[in-house]
């Protein structure tokens, strides 16, 4: 009785409230504001996000605004791109030889429609991890500095949470590149 109490409880709480914090069970957001997060990760963890890596740029209708991946279709330029109606080169002017990197990453066919949804049953966006809310957004891993994670990996991605010097940050496998608001 008491474990269908306890998943009956689960239920109804993540039918009012959706999120998914990894690392740990507090995250980073302060408990008055999580009802507006989706996604969140532990604090203090010098660790990121790392994009996919894509060998073909997608193309066509079924592009998603919001799309962000590692840009991999030549290997030793690879840079961080953004989709908002055109790629963005997240990466500035620089590019990184992630030739070595991709040795590590497969190289198969993708499953078409594969893909994990947070914050929805559906989706229309063509994404591997899609984040679907009206309302709720994402709060990348948070680290003082990105001198302090210990190996950093082609496509991360973390915010910078120093005062004075908050910005995101993405790592092309050769290079940190800031932007700041």
């Amino acid at each position: 009785m008491k474990t269908i109490f306890s998943i009956l409880s689960i239920l109804l709480f993540n039918l009012g409230y959706s999120q998914v914090i990894i690392g740990d069970a507090v995250g980073t957001v302060p408990a008055a504001q999580k009802t507006s997060v989706l996604l969140e990760f532990a604090a203090n963890q010098n660790k990121g996000i790392i994009l996919p890596y894509v060998r073909t740029i997608p193309t066509g209708s079924s592009l998603t605004e919001g799309t962000i991946l590692l840009d991999a279709s030549t290997a030793t330029s690879a840079k961080v791109m953004y989709y908002n109606g055109t790629w963005q080169n997240l990466s500035s002017a620089n590019t990184a030889n992630i030739t070595s990197a991709l040795t590590n990453q497969p190289n198969v066919t993708e499953v078409t429609g594969a893909k994990v949804i947070i914050g929805s049953n559906t989706s229309t966006a063509d994404g591997v991890l899609v984040l679907e809310s009206p309302n709720k957004a994402m709060v990348l891993p948070m680290v003082l500095d990105t001198n302090n994670i210990p190996d950093p990996a082609p496509g991360m991605m973390v915010y910078v949470n120093k005062t004075g010097a908050k910005r995101l940050a993405v790592f092309n496998g050769n290079k940190w590149t800031y932007w700041k608001p």
